[in-house]
């Protein structure tokens, strides 16, 4: 049993963590609903591209000629990445920048593995969908707006945990998940709060938690070329990045790298220069095969002369934790079913979100209301008396804190 000082401690630390971070929450949760659909959405708003339909036996293009019909589109630009679409290897994307430096100028062509022939160049940074994604991952403020929404993720866990610690105490006269239609309105928004709380509160914890570890990724990546990777590119130590034209076949190095980890599939290749790679290989990222494997990704490190594997090293503990993060906290692991759970989840957080911002803004209103009265009575009296009288304490009503959640698609 909790002491009345102990109480009001809790009670405290619940009610800022909650409104210090609840309008974010909020935005969180309302961005990331068409997130959680973004699949579907593409292809209801025609922004999707798919490879047209050929005999599975159809001959793949070599990999050096698709990124060369890319090229060819953009002279100016560097191949920064390729990669397959996660559910169709017809179609590789190349994504093209100014230099291999980290950077949103960037442009997408999407080209037929099997032709060589571009399908399209979808915009990426443009659009509904974009504005929805920044506005999820930072907020349009790059990697400070990834931090700031980090830390407000901490304060929706501590908003979780002592939600919990506050929910026995409150609701000790109340059967488990009573909402009291018979009272005012806001103490039935309250049991409402309550209810959908508690109700959210493991999703909410495993959703908000994974999405405060997703905003650390530059982070960890930037710690890995720095604790790892610079160990393993010793030999090639004060080299510049190597030039386009005195790099060898990436065909011959894609294949080269599959045969290191057979049983996988390519997830992306990132080339020299860029954040994923070193200035002196181009790095292939293989993923599995299962529904758990085809998360975890194995970096295969190939000279970018030579195209022959010089590294394939395993990927540390915080990386593999963010790779896991990812599916938690996009909910698009389980297909339909579970885009429709996570949707519905998300709801309800919403809900959890506006009733606690509601009843914050009602006590506020009802404590000025009682102010107010008390102060014209107490003036009242001191003008028939002579005397003064000091304002009774108003009693403690019962608060219920946001219990947030950030949902979508980092």
């Amino acid at each position: 049993m909790l002491s009345p000082t102990a109480l009001r401690r809790w009670s405290w630390t619940h009610k800022w963590s909650s409104l210090v971070c609840t309008v974010f929450m909020l935005l969180l949760c309302i961005t990331g609903l068409p997130l959680i659909f973004h699949h579907e959405i593409g292809h209801l708003l025609g922004t999707e591209v798919e490879a047209p339909h050929m005999p599975a036996n159809t001959p793949r293009a070599s990999l050096d000629k698709v990124l060369a019909t890319a090229q060819a589109l953009h002279p100016k630009r560097v191949v920064q990445f390729a990669s397959h679409a996660e559910d169709d290897d017809n179609v590789w994307f190349v994504t093209l920048t100014p230099t291999p430096a980290p950077t949103d100028d960037f442009r997408s062509v999407a080209v037929d593995a099997r032709t060589g022939q571009v399908l399209a160049q979808p915009r990426f940074d443009e659009g509904f969908m974009y504005v929805m994604f920044k506005l999820h991952v930072d907020l349009f403020a790059g990697l400070p707006g990834k931090l700031f929404l980090g830390f407000m993720g901490l304060l929706l866990l501590v908003a979780i945990v002592t939600g919990v610690v506050l929910y026995a105490p409150f609701m000790r006269k109340l059967a488990f998940g009573e909402v009291r239609r018979d009272r005012s309105t806001r103490v039935k928004w309250l049991d409402l709060h309550n209810l959908l709380g508690i109700v959210t509160l493991v999703w909410a914890f495993v959703v908000g938690g994974t999405g405060m570890i997703n905003t650390w990724a530059d982070l960890l990546i930037k710690y890995w070329q720095y604790d790892q990777l610079s160990v393993l590119l010793k030999p090639y130590e004060g080299q510049p990045i190597v030039p386009a034209a005195e790099r060898g076949p990436l065909q011959q190095a894609l294949e080269v790298a599959q045969a290191q980890a057979p049983g996988t599939k390519l997830s992306f290749i990132a080339f020299p220069g860029t954040a994923f790679s070193s200035p002196h290989h181009n790095t292939f990222f293989l993923r599995g095969n299962e529904p758990l494997t085809s998360r975890l990704l194995k970096p295969v490190l190939a000279d970018a002369r030579t195209a022959q594997v010089t590294a394939a090293p395993q990927l540390p503990w915080y990386l593999t934790a963010l790779l896991v993060s990812q599916p938690l906290h996009f909910g698009d692991y389980g297909g339909m079913p579970m885009k429709i759970l996570w949707a519905l989840l998300d709801i309800a957080t919403i809900v959890v979100l506006g009733s606690g911002l509601y009843l914050w803004l009602r006590k506020g209103a009802q404590a000025g209301s009682a102010s107010n009265a008390s102060t014209s009575s107490t003036a009242t009296a001191a003008a028939t008396v002579h005397g003064h009288t000091g304002l009774p304490p108003t009693a403690a009503a019962r608060t219920g804190g946001a219990l947030p959640s950030t949902e979508g698609r980092a």
